[in-house]
Protein backbone atom coordinates (compact mmCIF):
# COMPACT_ATOMS: atom_id res chain seq x y z
CA UNK A 1 0.00 0.00 0.00
CA UNK A 2 3.19 2.39 0.62
CA UNK A 3 4.64 2.31 -2.90
CA UNK A 4 0.94 2.90 -4.26
CA UNK A 5 -0.11 5.72 -2.23
CA UNK A 6 3.31 7.73 -2.49
CA UNK A 7 2.72 8.73 -6.67
CA UNK A 8 -0.74 10.10 -5.28
CA UNK A 9 0.60 12.20 -2.55
CA UNK A 10 3.69 13.92 -4.45
CA UNK A 11 1.57 15.35 -7.17
CA UNK A 12 -0.36 16.60 -4.63
CA UNK A 13 2.40 17.80 -2.39
CA UNK A 14 4.04 19.76 -5.34
CA UNK A 15 0.94 21.41 -6.29
CA UNK A 16 0.61 22.52 -2.39
CA UNK A 17 3.93 24.34 -2.57
CA UNK A 18 2.81 25.59 -5.35
CA UNK A 19 0.01 27.20 -4.35
CA UNK A 20 1.60 28.73 -1.38
CA UNK A 21 4.85 30.34 -3.18
CA UNK A 22 2.37 32.02 -5.46
CA UNK A 23 -0.12 32.62 -2.33
CA UNK A 24 3.08 34.24 -1.10
CA UNK A 25 4.43 36.06 -3.80
CA UNK A 26 0.72 37.43 -4.44
CA UNK A 27 0.69 38.69 -0.72
CA UNK A 28 3.67 41.53 -1.77
CA UNK A 29 2.24 44.28 -3.62
CA UNK A 30 5.19 44.21 -5.99
CA UNK A 31 4.51 40.24 -6.55
CA UNK A 32 0.96 41.10 -6.95
CA UNK A 33 1.29 43.35 -9.89
CA UNK A 34 3.64 40.66 -11.52
CA UNK A 35 1.06 37.87 -11.15
CA UNK A 36 -1.28 40.20 -12.80
CA UNK A 37 0.86 41.18 -15.51
CA UNK A 38 1.95 37.29 -15.96
CA UNK A 39 -1.63 36.20 -16.03
CA UNK A 40 -2.77 38.49 -18.75
CA UNK A 41 0.27 37.63 -20.92
CA UNK A 42 -0.84 33.91 -20.64
CA UNK A 43 -4.26 34.74 -21.27
CA UNK A 44 -3.08 36.73 -24.51
CA UNK A 45 -0.68 34.27 -25.77
CA UNK A 46 -3.90 31.03 -25.07
CA UNK A 47 -6.91 32.73 -26.05
CA UNK A 48 -6.34 36.10 -27.18
CA UNK A 49 -5.35 35.32 -30.74
CA UNK A 50 -9.57 34.04 -30.59
CA UNK A 51 -10.70 37.25 -30.19
CA UNK A 52 -8.82 39.60 -32.12
CA UNK A 53 -8.05 40.09 -35.93
CA UNK A 54 -5.86 38.78 -38.42
CA UNK A 55 -2.99 40.18 -37.83
CA UNK A 56 -1.96 40.10 -41.76
CA UNK A 57 -5.20 41.27 -42.55
CA UNK A 58 -4.48 45.22 -44.42
CA UNK A 59 -7.06 47.39 -44.55
CA UNK A 60 -5.19 49.80 -46.77
CA UNK A 61 -7.81 52.87 -46.54
CA UNK A 62 -7.43 52.93 -42.71
CA UNK A 63 -4.02 53.06 -42.69
CA UNK A 64 -1.52 54.97 -39.98
CA UNK A 65 -4.98 55.91 -37.89
CA UNK A 66 -5.57 55.97 -34.38
CA UNK A 67 -7.26 54.25 -32.36
CA UNK A 68 -10.71 53.70 -33.29
CA UNK A 69 -14.17 51.45 -32.51
CA UNK A 70 -13.25 49.02 -35.68
CA UNK A 71 -9.25 49.38 -34.46
CA UNK A 72 -8.99 49.64 -30.53
CA UNK A 73 -5.49 50.22 -31.08
CA UNK A 74 -4.85 51.88 -34.27
CA UNK A 75 -3.44 50.37 -37.48
CA UNK A 76 -0.04 50.60 -38.50
CA UNK A 77 0.87 51.77 -42.30
CA UNK A 78 -0.54 48.89 -44.04
CA UNK A 79 -3.54 48.75 -42.23
CA UNK A 80 -2.85 46.10 -40.24
CA UNK A 81 -4.75 46.39 -36.63
CA UNK A 82 -2.12 47.24 -34.06
CA UNK A 83 -4.06 44.98 -31.58
CA UNK A 84 -3.66 42.24 -33.12
CA UNK A 85 -0.03 42.00 -34.35
CA UNK A 86 0.64 42.29 -30.57
CA UNK A 87 -1.59 40.08 -28.92
CA UNK A 88 0.22 37.57 -31.87
CA UNK A 89 3.73 39.05 -30.65
CA UNK A 90 3.37 38.04 -27.52
CA UNK A 91 3.36 34.51 -28.74
CA UNK A 92 6.51 34.91 -30.43
CA UNK A 93 8.03 36.90 -27.56
CA UNK A 94 7.28 33.93 -25.13
CA UNK A 95 7.60 31.63 -27.72
CA UNK A 96 11.20 32.87 -27.87
CA UNK A 97 11.54 33.49 -24.33
CA UNK A 98 10.81 30.38 -22.51
CA UNK A 99 12.23 27.74 -25.05
CA UNK A 100 15.65 29.44 -24.87
CA UNK A 101 15.99 30.09 -20.79
CA UNK A 102 14.71 26.44 -20.76
CA UNK A 103 17.85 25.42 -22.50
CA UNK A 104 20.21 27.07 -21.21
CA UNK A 105 19.30 25.98 -17.87
CA UNK A 106 19.39 22.62 -19.15
CA UNK A 107 22.99 22.99 -20.53
CA UNK A 108 23.96 25.13 -17.68
CA UNK A 109 23.25 22.33 -15.18
CA UNK A 110 25.02 19.50 -17.14
CA UNK A 111 28.35 21.63 -17.10
CA UNK A 112 28.00 22.95 -13.57
CA UNK A 113 26.77 19.88 -12.63
CA UNK A 114 30.16 18.12 -13.86
CA UNK A 115 32.07 20.76 -13.32
CA UNK A 116 31.44 21.47 -9.93
CA UNK A 117 31.12 17.59 -8.38
CA UNK A 118 34.47 16.55 -10.75
CA UNK A 119 36.41 19.20 -10.15
CA UNK A 120 40.13 19.25 -11.76
CA UNK A 121 40.93 19.34 -15.66
CA UNK A 122 37.00 19.33 -16.35
CA UNK A 123 36.20 22.17 -14.22
CA UNK A 124 39.15 24.43 -15.92
CA UNK A 125 37.58 23.65 -18.99
CA UNK A 126 34.36 24.70 -18.62
CA UNK A 127 35.35 27.63 -16.59
CA UNK A 128 37.53 28.72 -20.13
CA UNK A 129 34.10 28.22 -22.17
CA UNK A 130 32.11 30.23 -19.95
CA UNK A 131 34.69 32.96 -19.43
CA UNK A 132 34.72 32.65 -23.72
CA UNK A 133 31.34 33.08 -24.21
CA UNK A 134 30.18 35.47 -21.28
CA UNK A 135 33.06 37.64 -22.71
CA UNK A 136 30.50 38.58 -25.41
CA UNK A 137 27.65 40.86 -24.62
CA UNK A 138 24.37 38.66 -25.69
CA UNK A 139 23.50 41.15 -28.44
CA UNK A 140 26.45 41.23 -30.08
CA UNK A 141 26.88 37.64 -30.09
CA UNK A 142 23.65 37.67 -31.24
CA UNK A 143 24.71 39.77 -33.87
CA UNK A 144 27.63 37.79 -34.88
CA UNK A 145 25.64 34.31 -34.76
CA UNK A 146 22.46 35.25 -37.01
CA UNK A 147 24.42 37.05 -39.64
CA UNK A 148 26.00 34.08 -40.68
CA UNK A 149 23.08 31.62 -39.68
CA UNK A 150 20.61 34.10 -41.03
CA UNK A 151 17.05 35.68 -39.42
CA UNK A 152 14.64 32.93 -37.90
CA UNK A 153 12.67 32.15 -34.39
CA UNK A 154 14.65 29.10 -34.23
CA UNK A 155 18.38 30.62 -34.18
CA UNK A 156 17.01 33.35 -31.99
CA UNK A 157 16.51 30.68 -29.36
CA UNK A 158 19.85 29.10 -30.13
CA UNK A 159 21.66 32.25 -29.32
CA UNK A 160 20.15 33.14 -26.75
CA UNK A 161 20.41 29.88 -25.14
CA UNK A 162 24.07 29.97 -25.58
CA UNK A 163 24.60 33.95 -24.30
CA UNK A 164 22.47 32.45 -21.19
CA UNK A 165 23.93 29.04 -20.51
CA UNK A 166 27.21 30.54 -18.77
CA UNK A 167 25.50 32.49 -15.92
CA UNK A 168 23.56 28.98 -15.47
CA UNK A 169 26.70 27.15 -15.10
CA UNK A 170 28.38 29.45 -12.76
CA UNK A 171 25.53 29.12 -10.35
CA UNK A 172 25.28 25.21 -10.15
CA UNK A 173 28.66 25.23 -9.95
CA UNK A 174 29.38 27.05 -6.85
CA UNK A 175 25.95 25.12 -5.25
CA UNK A 176 27.86 22.16 -6.64
CA UNK A 177 31.15 23.21 -4.52
CA UNK A 178 29.16 24.24 -1.44
CA UNK A 179 26.92 21.20 -1.04
CA UNK A 180 28.97 18.26 -2.30
CA UNK A 181 31.72 18.87 1.16
CA UNK A 182 28.38 18.55 3.37
CA UNK A 183 28.47 15.67 6.13
CA UNK A 184 25.46 14.14 4.85
CA UNK A 185 27.06 13.91 1.41
CA UNK A 186 30.30 12.56 3.02
CA UNK A 187 28.17 10.14 4.39
CA UNK A 188 26.18 8.99 1.10
CA UNK A 189 29.99 8.54 -0.76
CA UNK A 190 31.39 6.38 1.97
CA UNK A 191 28.02 3.76 2.17
CA UNK A 192 29.13 3.48 -1.34
CA UNK A 193 26.45 5.48 -3.67
CA UNK A 194 27.06 6.13 -7.34
CA UNK A 195 27.50 9.48 -8.10
CA UNK A 196 24.46 9.79 -10.14
CA UNK A 197 22.45 8.70 -6.87
CA UNK A 198 24.62 11.50 -4.77
CA UNK A 199 23.90 14.32 -7.28
CA UNK A 200 19.94 13.09 -8.13
CA UNK A 201 19.22 12.56 -4.64
CA UNK A 202 21.07 15.25 -2.46
CA UNK A 203 22.63 17.92 -4.96
CA UNK A 204 20.14 18.54 -7.64
CA UNK A 205 17.55 19.14 -4.89
CA UNK A 206 19.45 21.92 -3.37
CA UNK A 207 20.28 23.98 -6.38
CA UNK A 208 16.67 23.96 -7.83
CA UNK A 209 16.21 27.20 -6.30
CA UNK A 210 18.75 29.04 -7.44
CA UNK A 211 18.45 28.05 -10.99
CA UNK A 212 14.16 29.26 -10.86
CA UNK A 213 15.67 32.83 -9.60
CA UNK A 214 17.88 32.89 -12.01
CA UNK A 215 15.18 31.76 -14.74
CA UNK A 216 12.78 33.96 -13.68
CA UNK A 217 15.34 36.85 -14.09
CA UNK A 218 16.37 35.82 -17.67
CA UNK A 219 12.60 35.99 -19.30
CA UNK A 220 12.38 39.58 -19.49
CA UNK A 221 15.75 39.64 -20.74
CA UNK A 222 15.35 36.99 -23.39
CA UNK A 223 12.02 39.33 -24.18
CA UNK A 224 14.27 42.18 -24.57
CA UNK A 225 16.70 40.58 -26.34
CA UNK A 226 14.41 39.18 -29.50
CA UNK A 227 12.86 42.43 -29.22
CA UNK A 228 16.20 44.05 -30.21
CA UNK A 229 18.09 41.54 -32.38
CA UNK A 230 14.21 41.69 -34.54
CA UNK A 231 14.31 45.75 -34.12
CA UNK A 232 17.63 45.62 -36.30
CA UNK A 233 16.23 42.88 -38.77
CA UNK A 234 18.28 40.12 -37.62
CA UNK A 235 15.54 38.90 -35.15
CA UNK A 236 12.29 37.27 -36.12
CA UNK A 237 11.69 37.93 -39.79
CA UNK A 238 8.92 39.97 -41.13
CA UNK A 239 5.70 39.79 -41.83
CA UNK A 240 6.03 37.88 -38.19
CA UNK A 241 4.21 40.45 -35.51
CA UNK A 242 6.87 40.89 -33.28
CA UNK A 243 7.30 43.58 -31.23
CA UNK A 244 10.79 44.72 -32.91
CA UNK A 245 9.74 44.56 -35.77
CA UNK A 246 6.90 46.84 -35.03
CA UNK A 247 8.67 49.36 -33.73
CA UNK A 248 10.99 49.20 -36.48
CA UNK A 249 7.77 49.91 -38.76
CA UNK A 250 6.90 52.47 -36.56
CA UNK A 251 9.96 54.23 -36.29
CA UNK A 252 9.91 54.79 -40.11
CA UNK A 253 6.84 56.39 -39.48
CA UNK A 254 6.77 58.12 -36.28
CA UNK A 255 6.08 61.50 -37.24
CA UNK A 256 2.99 60.70 -39.26
CA UNK A 257 1.32 58.13 -36.87
CA UNK A 258 3.45 57.44 -33.27
CA UNK A 259 0.71 54.68 -32.29
CA UNK A 260 2.72 51.55 -33.51
CA UNK A 261 5.76 52.77 -31.70
CA UNK A 262 3.93 53.66 -28.34
CA UNK A 263 1.32 50.81 -27.93
CA UNK A 264 4.84 47.95 -28.80
CA UNK A 265 7.23 49.77 -26.36
CA UNK A 266 4.51 49.77 -24.01
CA UNK A 267 3.66 46.68 -24.20
CA UNK A 268 7.58 45.38 -24.23
CA UNK A 269 7.77 47.47 -20.54
CA UNK A 270 4.84 45.97 -19.30
CA UNK A 271 6.02 42.71 -19.97
CA UNK A 272 9.46 43.21 -19.02
CA UNK A 273 8.33 44.89 -15.72
CA UNK A 274 6.20 42.19 -14.84
CA UNK A 275 8.52 38.87 -15.00
CA UNK A 276 11.59 41.27 -13.49
CA UNK A 277 9.13 41.65 -10.41
CA UNK A 278 8.48 38.28 -10.24
CA UNK A 279 11.52 37.66 -10.21
CA UNK A 280 12.31 39.68 -7.64
CA UNK A 281 9.51 38.22 -5.53
CA UNK A 282 10.69 34.80 -6.12
CA UNK A 283 14.09 35.26 -4.99
CA UNK A 284 12.80 37.07 -1.46
CA UNK A 285 10.80 33.91 -1.49
CA UNK A 286 13.08 31.16 -2.39
CA UNK A 287 16.53 32.57 -1.03
CA UNK A 288 17.07 31.91 2.70
CA UNK A 289 19.97 35.24 2.65
CA UNK A 290 17.54 37.75 1.45
CA UNK A 291 14.30 36.49 3.34
CA UNK A 292 15.90 36.70 6.15
CA UNK A 293 17.27 40.07 5.51
CA UNK A 294 14.09 41.09 4.77
CA UNK A 295 12.79 39.80 7.99
CA UNK A 296 15.33 41.23 10.13
CA UNK A 297 14.55 45.07 8.04
CA UNK A 298 10.89 44.37 8.70
CA UNK A 299 11.39 43.70 12.38
CA UNK A 300 13.82 46.97 12.95
CA UNK A 301 10.78 48.77 11.37
CA UNK A 302 8.37 47.47 13.92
Amino acid sequence: MATDDRPQRDPLRALRATVELLRDIAQRPTGLVALVIIAGMIVAVTVGPLFVADPAAQDIPRRLEGPSLDHLLGTDHLGRDLLARLVHGARIALGVAVPSVLIAMVIGLILGLTAGYLGGRMDSFVIVVTDSIQAFPAVVLGLAILALLGPSMTNVIIVIALAFSPGYARVVRASVFAIKEDEFVQAERSLGSSTPRILRLHILPNVIAPMLILMAIDLPVAVTIEAGLSFVGVGVPPPEPSWGVILNDGFDRIRAAPWPVIWAALTLMITTLGFTLFGEALRDRLDPRVREAVRGDRQGRS
